[in-house]
């Protein structure tokens, strides 16, 4: 059963936030808010809204955002969430809203030691939405955003028809990973523009005749020629630099028609809404859980509500062996991370300790444990955080273990005790959501008009299916053949789609768009 589930902001009906809610609940809300400042947790104006299950159901299938733009997935995920509360296979116990005021719904059947925890657990959201570097530039504005773009949506359905223009969201909505999650945080200096007359040819250093050949080595000034060479070919390439953010390249430069093109800058905006959230899933329910487990268990639960609040409390961090729990990972390294603040298990005393029990008994307080946790929550994302914090004695302590199934007993059983394994497919499923990084490398390949992309490979093969299917969207918003430079062990591997049939074939290292794009090799024939 899923506790606790959050998703993305709401639209909620803001005229009726505190009346709605019962004067037991709207006191509730105030302790537990005054709770939270007192421990430094700094977030918006959080507004509660009690909802039916059916009416929750129906927000979390918008992604929380009830005014969004209609579109048959919603409805897809509605049928889904309300099939799995009736079945007793899940129940979403609260929503919570990254906004300015921050929205959060309650389920009006919860018990009154469920709405303690969920208030709590929701102002720790709160309060990693306003303080997390990684939100710093998301719209807090989003629920106005998204009815924007809903009222878009409709009068281009009530204008084009509502088929043509689901049928164009099913296609742009197929991309919207396509993106660069840390271009909102880079300033990129385009420099001034080059100046067709200036000299392209190699500066000597002034040197005497008999000196020349030791100052400016022949070898050097031909490599420094080649660089030049090299340099303004890739300046005089579309685009320039390799692009990551394929649906910006598609916005500036794919032949559609106005409305279209709105369509696909409001995708491209609330992906990078949402993109956040995916990059810090872990740290994010993580800190949640530890303050709402901090505030129950030191100041909300009665005597009466302790089972019920265990109970509730562990079905959230619940984990089985070979699988993560981003809630019971997130706290569990929280926590860890203070103990070891708190007790000098950090520095370079601490690293250069190569005794495992001296490690183990190691206590010089420090009492830096909290104001350390405030900042790993502000400045970290999953995969620093993980990577950073993840040690030996974590990894032994929380039994992060390479599991396999015994064929002779059908048991699991721990296969490798090597944690750096479970780190590393774990630091590579967190990395960009697990997603391929693909990158426009020429929008006008061969001279033809073709499209023409780069899979950064990392020894992680495509599913050339799901590959192809990309392809083809890509060929409907582009117009012309679209093609994929990638590996399958190891090997080069062209995948195209012209808009009428799928090819695959297989290209040489130094042939292919990687070394295309930095000025080596010689494009393939496509």
């Amino acid at each position: 059963m899923a506790s606790c589930r959050r998703s993305s902001p709401s639209s909620a009906r803001v005229g009726e936030n505190v009346a709605n809610l019962t004067p037991e609940l709207a006191l509730l809300r105030d302790e537990t808010r005054d709770l939270a400042k007192r421990y430094g947790l700094d977030f918006y104006e959080v507004i509660f809204e009690l909802v039916d299950h059916d009416e929750l159901n129906m927000v979390a299938s918008y992604g929380g955002f009830p005014t969004r733009y209609p579109h048959w997935r919603f409805g897809m995920e509605y049928e889904q969430l309300s099939k799995s509360y009736a079945w007793g296979l899940s129940k979403i116990y609260e929503l919570v809203v990254n906004n300015d005021p921050c929205y959060a719904y309650l389920m009006r059947s919860n018990a009154i030691t469920e709405q303690k925890l969920v208030m709590a657990h929701v102002y720790g959201h709160c309060d990693f939405f306003k303080n997390n570097a990684w939100f710093g530039q998301t719209s807090r504005k989003m629920m106005d955003v998204l009815a924007n773009h809903g009222a878009r949506v409709r009068r281009y359905m009530d204008r084009h028809g509502v088929e043509q223009v689901e049928d164009f969201l099913d296609v742009v909505t197929s991309l919207d990973n396509l993106i660069d999650p840390y271009s909102p945080f880079v300033v990129r200096d385009e420099g001034k523009p080059r100046d067709p007359d200036a000299s392209r040819e190699v500066r000597k250093i002034a040197a005497k005749d008999y000196m020349d050949r030791f100052i400016n080595p022949p070898e050097f000034l031909e490599r420094q020629k080649r660089q030049l060479q090299q340099d303004e070919q890739q300046s005089r390439r579309f685009p320039a630099r390799p692009a990551r953010d394929v649906l910006k390249f598609l916005l500036d430069h794919a032949p559609v028609e106005l409305w279209q093109q709105d369509i696909l800058a409001m995708v491209r905006e609330e992906a990078y809404y949402f993109a956040p959230q995916g990059m810090t899933k872990i740290m994010n329910e993580g800190w949640a859980v530890y303050w709402h487990s901090k505030l129950m268990t030191q100041h909300l639960v009665e005597a009466s509500e302790v089972v019920h609040y265990c109970d509730t409390h562990s079905g959230t961090l619940a984990t089985r062996p070979g699988q993560i729990n981003p809630y019971k990972l997130g706290v569990e390294l929280f926590r860890d991370i203070e103990h070891r603040w708190d007790t000098g298990k950090f520095g370079d005393r601490y690293q250069a300790c190569d005794d495992p029990e001296i490690r183990r008994r190691w206590n010089e307080p420090t009492r830096l444990g909290r104001k350390r946790i405030f900042d790993v929550r502000r400045i970290y994302n999953d995969v620093t955080f993980v990577d950073e914090f993840v040690t030996p004695e974590f990894a032994e302590d929380q039994k992060m273990f390479v599991y396999g199934r015994n064929p002779q007993t059908g048991q699991l059983e721990v296969v490798d005790r090597d944690y750096t394994k479970v780190k590393s497919q774990l630091l590579d499923a967190l990395t960009n959501f697990g997603n391929p990084i693909i990158r426009v490398v020429d929008g006008n390949h061969h001279n033809r008009g073709e499209l023409y992309l780069v899979h950064d490979w990392n020894g992680a093969d495509l599913q050339f299916d799901q590959a192809q299917l990309t392809l083809a969207g890509l060929q409907k918003l582009w117009g012309r053949p679209v093609h994929l430079e990638t590996r399958e062990g190891g090997k080069g591997r062209l995948l195209s789609f012209d808009g009428k049939e799928a090819t695959t074939k297989e290209i040489t290292a130094t042939t292919g768009a990687a070394a295309l794009a930095f000025g080596k090799g010689k494009a393939p024939d496509a």
